[in-house]
């Protein structure tokens, strides 16, 4: 059953301006998946739930009100989706939040779409609480959770786009190895341990990396990788 004006603070929010902290905003039209997700995040002592919508359209001035660090966000929601709501959060903040798709089904073309328009990663709706809560620590700490194998059959019959080999071409050899490593669903720590260099080396490459493609996240990064056919259709 859909919820109807569902856009609110969730009363007796934790104070979260402690590091240990990550806030959270739960975005679906489906009031049992809010209710379900917010059920499963608040026993994470390093997560809170600050709020919920269930519309995209009421994303952005709830993100504006409560500061959010991560969205968790439906992509089909019934006035504005929440492909159309990332696009406004990355077009309208300075600092916007991170976002996770959250989606029934991972093959979603919509899920596409949405890493496109500059989600962080995403996440099935029945994932494991603590594979949601994982995402949601990684995407905070400048991670991304990408799942390869669907992202590369959401990416198959795609053509590859001349502006993104042209991006892509302005990398060095040691930034497309990153950036290969990266869209096959790698953290910063495992490319660390796979090139036997250090976190902070990785953090540095991975960040020229973003600066040179003119992305906003990693999860774009990889999504241009596979628009420049530098990862495996």
């Amino acid at each position: 059953m859909s919820g109807t004006g569902a856009a609110h603070p969730v009363n007796g929010a934790v104070d979260t301006s402690a590091h240990s902290t990550v806030s959270v905003l739960v975005v679906d039209d489906e009031e049992l998946t809010r209710t379900g997700l917010r059920t499963l995040l608040s026993a994470k002592p390093d997560l809170t739930v600050v709020g919920e919508a269930a519309d995209g359209s009421d994303v952005l001035p709830l993100v504006v009100a409560l500061r959010p660090d991560v969205v968790l966000m439906d992509v089909r929601m019934p006035t504005l989706n929440g492909i159309e709501a990332t696009r406004q959060l990355r077009a309208t903040l300075s600092e916007p939040p991170k976002v996770i798709v959250i989606t029934t089904f991972e093959h979603d073309e919509y899920v596409y779409d949405a890493l496109e328009a500059g989600a962080d990663g995403f996440i099935r709706k029945r994932a494991p609480s603590q594979q949601i809560a994982h995402a949601i620590r990684l995407v905070t700490a400048g991670d991304s959770m990408l799942f390869p194998d669907a992202v590369r059959r959401l990416a198959t019959g795609r053509p590859v786009r001349p502006e993104a080999v042209t991006r892509a071409a302005a990398l060095t050899r040691r930034e497309t190895e990153i950036l290969r490593l990266m869209a096959q669903g790698l953290s910063n720590q495992q490319i660390a341990d796979g090139l036997t260099v250090s976190l902070e080396t990785v953090k540095t490459h991975v960040g020229h990396v973003l600066a040179k493609l003119g992305v906003e996240n990693r999860t774009q990064a990889v999504i241009l990788a596979f628009q420049a056919g530098l990862a495996t259709h």
